[in-house]
C-alpha cells in the first residue's frame, strides 16, 4: 500500500469519525432541549391551571373547576430545593416519558389518593441532583389538586427488581 493510499484511507475514517461524532452531539442536544422545552411549556400550562383553579367562583369560566390528570400530559412540578431539583411529573414509567420529565408509576395511587405514590426518573438526567439529598430535605410537588409536603427521613438506593419500597404503608409517602 503507498503511502497517498494509506493518507487517504486515514482522511475517510477521520471524516467518518467526526461526522459520527457530530451527529451524535446533535442527537444529545436534540433530546436535552426537548425535554428543556417540554417542562417549559408544562410548567406554565400547570401554573395557568392553577391559578384557574384558585379563581373565585363567580371569575371561572365554565368546567374551568379541576381537569382530569392527563391534562397536557403532566401531574405537577417535583421540587427539592436545597438541592435544585425542580423537574415535571408526567404520568408513565416508559422511556418516552422518562426522556422528557419524572415519570409518576401507573399502578401506585396519585399522590392525592390514599397509599403511597411513587416516582421515577433516570438517575443521570433529572434525578442527578438526589446524589446530594440528605435526611431532613423538603419535598414539594405542585398539582392542580393542590401542593404536597415530603420530608426526607430516610434514603435508600434499591436495584430496580427491588419491589417492597412499592408496598403499602400508613400515610402518605
Amino acid at each position: 500500500m503507498s503511502t497517498t493510499r494509506t493518507d487517504r484511507i486515514v482522511r475517510w475514517i477521520e471524516r467518518g469519525l467526526a461526522t459520527s461524532g457530530a451527529v451524535c452531539l446533535i442527537w444529545a442536544g436534540t433530546v436535552s432541549m426537548s425535554a428543556v422545552v417540554y417542562k417549559g411549556r408544562q410548567r406554565v400550562l400547570l401554573e395557568r391551571h392553577i391559578s384557574s383553579v384558585e379563581q373565585p367562583e363567580a371569575n371561572r369560566l365554565p368546567n374551568a373547576g379541576v381537569r382530569p390528570v392527563e391534562f397536557a400530559g403532566s401531574i405537577g412540578r417535583l421540587e427539592i430545593p436545597r438541592i435544585g431539583l425542580s423537574a415535571v411529573v408526567a404520568e408513565g414509567d416508559d422511556e418516552d416519558t422518562l426522556k422528557i420529565a419524572v415519570g409518576h408509576l401507573p399502578d401506585t395511587p396519585l399522590p392525592w389518593q390514599e397509599g403511597n405514590a411513587a416516582l421515577a426518573g433516570h438517575r443521570d438526567t433529572f434525578f442527578r441532583p438526589l446524589r446530594r439529598i440528605s435526611v431532613g430535605d423538603d419535598i414539594r410537588l405542585s398539582t392542580p389538586r393542590g401542593d404536597f409536603r415530603y420530608r426526607v427521613t430516610r434514603h435508600t438506593v434499591v436495584d430496580p427488581e427491588e419491589l417492597w419500597v412499592l408496598d403499602a404503608s400508613s400515610g402518605a409517602r
